[in-house]
């Protein structure tokens, strides 16, 4: 018989109870290492949430909201703590209260309809806006708006996001069945989410050429959609909650099948959907089944273990630990078992890998100067190192380093792991996969 998962609230109440006020979390905490305010650590968050859930601190109190909203949710302090403090559901909660209580302009409002609950649970709006920005950098429009300082004008969230982005790839579509075929060594359905298909899509081609190489079978459900972290983090539980439902009715179709998944942060909250989902009463066992079945690509493929019949690939790389794959999953060892496979590949550890780059979702564009501070360190540590590439599993992690060696004119790529593996597998491939470009 399944265990039943904590509900919410429970999660929430068995943290408080646990947190012992130690301390230990705040040598983890990167906001408390950037400014040394102990209500900007966990321990100092943890008595915060403690004083508003006993009325001692309104939840509408500024102050309470700016260190909340500081917080990364990157989840150090989790692996940090000796208690087994469940943090990230203490801090969701907190953002959900605060959300409640706040009042919004309609514009705002209507932005967060627009993007949040509209566009990104949407496959074709997503790919839309991801083909109007293509137009706009192949366009020409683009290097007309860096050229002309138009970006002055706008100097907050606009500019913010344009200096993000990096050149959009042409999507692609794998032609895959939605079910995968019994044959094989193994099978797995693949979770695409909204961003991967679209400003990914070599890492998504990647994906399928080396599972296809080492003998999987693979399927690509119809009906998946994004997988919510975005609302959880910012407190909008509902809207998480059925974008899960959404997406356990997707891959209950292929049930039988490893679900396997290329982006950190997506493979968190999939791997989470029994907590989010407990006190549903339709979908909560369903839940812990899907749950269940998730896999990150390198956990997956290094308990697979993988051919090592590949070409030699000279290059010297480091890898940066995304916070959610790290801390959330506890997943540090297996992608760097896969770049040590590959022959000629010269790994060098990075100083505080796991130390959040600043990324943290959409963080660096709401908190764009504590991230900047953040992603300073990130960049200084991969120099050091020599690196000609930095490997890292989250496309959030991969947007932020590669737009911090932009900024210094470095010539060090910033990767998904599962590229280098394809690089090195490229010469053997024995049936190449088919493609439809968009």
């Amino acid at each position: 018989m399944l265990a039943r998962q904590p509900t919410q609230n429970e999660a929430r109440e068995i943290a408080h109870l646990d947190c012992i006020h130690c301390g230990i979390c705040l040598s983890a905490c990167p906001t408390y290492l950037q400014l040394g305010n102990e209500a900007d650590s966990p321990r100092g968050r943890v008595y915060l949430i403690n004083a508003m859930k006993e009325g001692r601190v309104t939840v509408g109190s500024r102050n309470f909201q700016r260190h909340m909203q500081l917080c990364l949710e990157c989840r150090a302090c989790e692996t940090a703590c000796p208690s087994g403090v469940r943090f990230s559901a203490m801090m969701n909660e907190a953002r959900a209260e605060i959300r409640r209580g706040r009042r919004l302009s309609t514009a705002e409002i209507l932005a967060r309809r627009l993007i949040f609950q509209t566009v990104f649970p949407s496959r074709r709006l997503m790919h839309f806006c991801f083909r109007v920005l293509r137009l706009y950098q192949r366009s020409g429009i683009r290097r007309l708006v860096q050229t002309s300082g138009v970006l002055r004008l706008f100097p907050g969230r606009l500019a913010r996001m344009e200096a993000l982005l990096p050149e959009v790839p042409r999507s692609s579509k794998c032609a895959l069945p939605e079910f995968a075929p019994i044959k094989g060594r193994d099978r797995v359905s693949v979770f695409q989410g909204c961003i991967m298909p679209e400003l990914f899509g070599p890492v998504q081609e990647a994906t399928v050429r080396v599972l296809e190489r080492n003998g999987v079978s693979i399927g690509l459900p119809s009906g998946q959609t994004c997988c919510g972290a975005l609302h959880l983090h910012d407190g909008d539980l509902e809207t998480a909650r059925q974008l899960a439902r959404r997406n356990i009715a997707a891959f209950e179709k292929d049930s039988g099948a490893v679900i396997i998944v290329n982006a950190a942060g997506c493979g968190a909250i999939l791997k989470e959907y029994d907590a989010l989902l407990a006190d549903d009463p339709i979908y909560a066992r369903r839940a812990q089944a899907f749950s269940r079945r998730v896999r990150d690509i390198c956990e997956y493929l290094d308990a697979l273990g993988i051919d090592r019949d590949m070409e030699r690939l000279d290059l010297r790389v480091t890898y940066d630990d995304p916070c959610h794959l790290a801390h959330a999953q506890g997943i540090k060892a297996a992608p760097r078992n896969l770049l040590r496979i590959i022959p000629g590949l010269q790994f060098v550890e990075l100083r505080d890998a796991d130390r959040c780059c600043g990324s943290a979702g959409i963080y660096n564009i709401t908190h764009p100067e504590m991230a900047d501070r953040l992603l300073e360190e990130k960049i200084a540590n991969i120099i050091r190192t020599g690196a000609q590439a930095v490997a890292s599993g989250n496309p959030g992690c991969l947007l932020q380093i590669q737009a911090g060696l932009r900024a210094k004119h470095l010539p060090i790529r910033a990767v998904h792991p599962i590229e280098l593996l394809d690089r090195a597998y490229q010469h053997r491939t024995a049936a190449p996969v088919q493609y439809t470009k968009t």
